[in-house]
């Protein structure tokens, strides 16, 4: 005889006489087929790989990012009338200073000891970074001068440049006023071809003006003047001081060449990469004036 069907909720069950109460399938209840076995496991094939209890390999260091998400997850904290979410970190440093402010010694020897860490620390990789800078700064140097004297010039220019690390050793800072990678270095150099060529095109057109004889001409030579001019100050801003001279030296040889085809043909090539040269050089100026701002 078969099992009658469960009723609907709200009404008894009818079992036959002598029958074993029927198992109600239902919340934390699953039919008797699907239940687990006495003493059979639920999981015969053990726990997967990458499980959170297997033993770290020995290039993994699972303690320290398990104290680092710990350390930099966002809590609330209260401050004032506002409520504000900061890491774990910054909340335990700031309830330390608290405590030390009031005069709690322990926390008062502690946050000094902290601080006095940290700056020594600070101070030591400054002072390794500059010696590392000064030992560059002179080895590439010596190497440039030997080139020099040999005539070598089939080799190509450092990156950074030597001339282009400068070096204040009363504040102990080091300061690079060019590129700092290859693909920086040819970004700086497409911005200097440029620059060249607007020097050319600059004094071209001051010769013209100094030239033109009708009041229109004059006029709109000026505008062209004062139009390209605005452009001037940011490669000058921008270039170093060595790009800077190379760049006057090359629109010399533009303006001596000037009936060259071969010369007019990389004015024009100069001209069809100038927006691109422009942002990609605003981009690095921004960056690296805020990685300037940030260091001091």
């Amino acid at each position: 005889m078969t099992a009658p069907r469960n009723p609907p909720p709200g009404l008894p069950r009818l079992d036959p006489p002598g029958a074993e109460p029927a198992y109600e399938v239902g919340y934390a209840r699953p039919p008797a087929a699907h239940r687990f076995q006495k003493g059979r496991s639920g999981n015969p094939r053990g726990r997967p790989k990458g499980a959170k209890n297997k033993r770290p390999a020995l290039n993994e260091e699972r303690l320290k990012s398990i104290i680092l998400d710990e350390a930099y997850r966002g809590i609330d904290i209260r401050e004032g009338d506002r409520t504000l979410t900061v890491p774990m970190a910054q909340a335990v440093m700031r309830a330390i200073a608290h405590n030390a402010v009031k005069g709690k010694h322990f926390s008062q020897k502690l946050f000094a000891e902290l601080v006095g860490d940290i700056e020594r620390a600070s101070f030591q990789l400054n002072a390794e970074y500059f010696r590392s800078a000064v030992t560059y700064k002179d080895a590439w140097e010596a190497e440039l001068r030997r080139r020099r004297t040999h005539g070598i010039t089939s080799l190509p220019d450092p990156v950074p440049h030597p001339d282009h690390l400068v070096l204040d050793a009363r504040a102990g800072t080091v300061r690079v006023i060019g590129p700092m990678t290859r693909e920086e270095k040819d970004v700086y150099d497409a911005a200097t071809d440029e620059f060249a060529e607007l020097l050319w095109i600059l004094a071209a057109t001051r010769d013209k003006l100094a030239r033109a004889r009708s009041a229109k001409r004059k006029q709109t030579l000026q505008e062209i003047l004062e139009r390209l001019g605005q452009r001037e100050p940011s490669y000058r801003a921008i270039l170093p001081p060595d790009m800077q001279a190379k760049a006057a030296a090359r629109a010399e040889r533009f303006a001596a060449d000037i009936a060259d085809p071969q010369t007019a043909e990389q004015a024009r090539a100069a001209r069809q990469q100038s927006r691109h040269t422009r942002q990609l050089l605003l981009l690095h100026a921004k960056k690296r004036e805020e990685e300037i701002r940030k260091s001091r």
